[in-house]
C-alpha cells in the first residue's frame, strides 16, 4: 500500500489535486513550524556538543556525535528512495542504530515503523506489509527473519543491515544537513498495538504527540540535562521505551539504553549503579524481580530519585515493596495506552502512599470524562469507560478507517479502559473492558479479584478470566503461578483467603496452577492465550465453591 493509493489513518482520501504552488507554500510553511526530536538533537549538537546523549554497553554518543551520524544516516537513505511519508521500518534489537533509525526518519519526514523485534517471520511480514514500508534497518541477528518476512512486503525496496553495510553507508554518505520540510503535524511513528487480541492495529503518532508528551512529562517530572534516564524495560519498538527516550533529548539529558536479551534483575541492578541512573521505567514483574535482588539495600543506587511504572496492573503488594527496597526515590505510577503517546494519568510523591492503587489524575494537557455505553457521565465512584481528548492521542489507524471511526466515536478517544474516580479526582482502573467478566449478571472486574490474591503470601502472580459456565453463563477462573512451585496453596486456601476480602460471587470458582503466566513483550498477561489454553475446562477446581 503506497501512501498516494490509498488514506494512511483511515481518512476519506482528498476529493481535489493539490497544486504544485500550494505543495511549495506548504513546504515552506512545515520548515518555519517544523519542530521534532531529531532538530533538538541538531540544537543541542550546536550548544553543547560534547554532552552525552546516548549510552549503551558501556560506550557513549555525544550529541555532536549522535547528529552527524544522523544527518549521514538521513542522506544514506534519501539515496536509497526514501522521502517524507514513505515508512522506514526498524527491525533491530536494542543498541544506538535503532535509536540513530528512528532520529533519521524523523530529520527526512519519513515515518519510523519500528517492528518487534521477537516476532517470527510471517508476524514481520504482515508489519511491513500492513505499513507499506519502503525501506528496513535490520540487524544482523535478524537478518534471515527479514529475508523470509519480505516475501509479504512488496513494497520493499531496499534493506540496510547494521554493522560494516551499516557503517560503509554512513561513511559515504554526506555529513553536509540538508533541510526537508517537515510539519509539526506530519506523521512521525506508526506504533503497532500488542495485539493480545486479534491482528495488530497501527497507531499513527505524530511529531506533534510526540513532542506534546514529551514537554508534559518534564513538566510534571522536572526533567532536565542533568538526568540519566534509562534502563527501562520496555524495548525500543515499545511505546513505552521510545517515548521514555524523548523527554532526555529533548532537555539535553543521557537516555541509557538498555540492552536486549532475558530481563536479569542481578545485571539491571548492576547497571543501574554503575551508570548512575536517576529515572528509570520497568513494568511491574520486573520490579517484581529487582526488588528480590539479594544485597539490594547494600548497593549504592543514590543516583535514582524516580522508579516509574505502568504497562501492565500493578498489586498494592508490589508497591509497598517498591517503596521499602527504594526509600529514597519517588514511585511514579503512569497510566495509558499506545495510542496516547502513550501516559495519559500520574500517580507521584506522597500520593504513591495515600493513594496508593490508583493510577493518578490526567496529565498536562489531557481532558478525560468517565462514561457509560451512551457517552453518558456516570457518576463519581460508579465504574465506567476513561475517554480523551488531548493533542497527544494518534491521528488514528493506519489504513483502518471503521477502526479508526470507532475509536473516536462520539468526538473522544474510547481506551476500553475501566475505571472509577473517587470524591478527589483520583482515578483508580478497574478492568479492561473487554476482560470484564458477567457471571450470573453480576460484574466482576478481574483487576479486583487479581490484586486481593496477589496479597497472599503463596502467590507470585495470578489472572483472572472468565470460562463458560452452565449455570451462571460465565464463572472466574484464577490462573495462578506460585511463589514456591514445590508447594503451591490449595484451592480451598485461595479460596477462603478470597472470602474474607470478596463478595462470594466475585471469588473464582475454578483454579488452574501454572509455572508462570504467558505474557507479550510489553509484559502485558495474554488472557487471550489463556482463555484458549483453558477453554477445555481440565481445571483444578474447589469442590466447596
Amino acid at each position: 500500500m503506497s501512501e498516494r493509493a490509498s488514506s494512511p489513518i483511515g481518512t476519506a482520501p482528498r476529493t481535489r489535486a493539490t497544486s504544485t504552488s500550494e505543495e511549495n507554500r506548504d513546504q515552506r510553511t512545515a520548515r518555519w513550524r517544523g519542530m521534532t526530536i531529531s532538530d533538538q538533537v541538531a540544537r543541542h549538537a550546536r550548544t553543547g556538543p560534547d554532552a552525552i546523549a546516548l549510552r549503551f554497553a558501556g560506550a557513549g554518543r555525544s550529541y555532536a556525535e549522535l547528529d552527524e551520524r544522523v544527518t549521514r544516516l538521513a542522506a544514506a537513505l534519501a539515496g536509497r528512495g526514501v522521502h517524507r511519508g514513505d515508512r522506514l521500518a526498524v527491525l533491530t534489537l536494542n543498541g544506538l542504530a535503532g535509536v540513530e533509525s528512528f532520529l533519521a526518519a524523523a530529520r527526512l519526514g519519513a515515518i519510523a515503523v519500528p517492528v518487534n523485534f521477537r516476532l517470527v517471520a510471517d508476524e514481520v511480514g504482515y508489519a511491513l506489509s500492513d505499513s507499506g514500508a519502503v525501506a528496513l534497518v535490520v540487524d544482523p541477528a535478524l537478518a534471515d527473519t527479514a529475508a523470509k518476512a519480505r516475501a509479504a512486503a512488496p513494497d520493499l525496496r531496499t534493506v540496510l543491515t547494521v554493522g560494516p553495510e551499516f557503517e560503509e553507508a554512513l561513511a559515504a554518505a554526506s555529513a553536509e544537513p540538508v533541510e526537508h520540510p517537515v510539519d509539526e503535524g506530519d506523521p512521525a511513528f506508526l506504533m503497532y498495538t500488542s495485539g493480545t487480541t486479534g491482528k495488530p492495529k497501527g497507531a499513527v503518532l505524530s511529531h506533534r504527540n510526540l513532542l506534546m508528551h514529551a514537554f508534559s512529562q518534564i513538566a510534571h517530572l522536572g526533567v532536565g540535562p542533568d538526568d540519566r534516564i534509562g534502563l527501562s524495560g520496555a524495548p525500543m519498538f515499545h511505546i513505552a521505551g521510545l517515548s521514555g527516550m524523548l523527554p532526555a533529548l529533548l532537555t539535553g539529558g543521557t537516555f541509557v539504553v538498555t540492552r536486549s536479551g532475558a530481563f536479569d534483575p542481578v545485571a539491571t541492578v548492576d547497571e543501574l549503579e554503575r551508570e548512575r541512573v536517576s529515572n528509570a521505567f520497568f513494568v511491574p514483574a520486573m520490579w517484581q524481580a529487582i526488588c528480590a535482588v539479594p544485597g539490594l539495600a547494600d548497593r549504592d543506587l543514590s543516583a535514582l530519585r524516580r522508579i516509574s511504572w505502568g504497562a501492565a496492573p500493578a498489586s498494592t503488594t508490589l508497591l509497598r515493596t517498591m517503596m521499602a527496597a527504594f526509600p529514597q526515590a519517588e514511585v511514579v505510577t503512569a497510566f495509558g495506552q499506545t495510542e496516547c503517546s502513550p501516559v495519559t494519568c500520574l500517580l507521584r510523591g506522597e500520593d504513591s502512599v495515600r493513594k496508593i492503587g490508583s493510577v493518578g489524575t490526567p496529565m498536562l494537557n489531557v481532558e478525560v470524562r468517565v462514561v457509560d455505553d451512551a457517552m453518558a457521565d456516570v457518576p463519581r465512584g460508579e465504574v465506567g469507560e476513561i475517554v480523551y481528548r488531548s493533542p497527544m492521542v494518534m491521528t488514528g489507524y493506519w489504513g483502518k478507517p471503521e477502526a479508526t471511526a470507532e475509536a473516536f466515536a462520539g468526538g473522544w478517544f474510547h481506551s476500553g479502559d475501566l475505571v472509577r474516580q473517587d470524591d478527589e479526582g483520583y482515578f483508580y482502573v478497574v478492568d479492561r473492558k473487554k476482560d470484564m467478566i458477567i457471571t450470573g449478571g453480576e460484574n466482576v472486574y478481574c483487576a479486583e479479584v487479581e490484586d486481593v490474591l496477589a496479597g497472599h503470601p503463596g502467590v507470585a502472580e495470578v489472572a483472572l478470566i472468565g470460562v463458560p459456565d452452565t449455570r451462571y453463563g460465565e464463572a472466574p477462573l484464577a490462573v495462578v503461578a506460585p511463589r514456591d512451585p514445590a508447594a503451591p496453596p490449595a484451592p480451598a486456601e485461595l479460596t477462603a483467603w478470597c472470602r474474607e476480602r470478596l463478595a462470594h460471587y466475585k471469588c473464582p470458582r475454578e483454579w488452574s496452577i501454572v509455572p508462570a503466566l504467558p505474557r507479550n513483550p510489553s509484559g502485558k498477561v495474554l488472557k487471550t492465550r489463556l482463555r484458549s489454553e483453558h477453554s477445555a475446562g481440565s481445571l483444578v477446581a474447589d469442590p466447596a465453591v
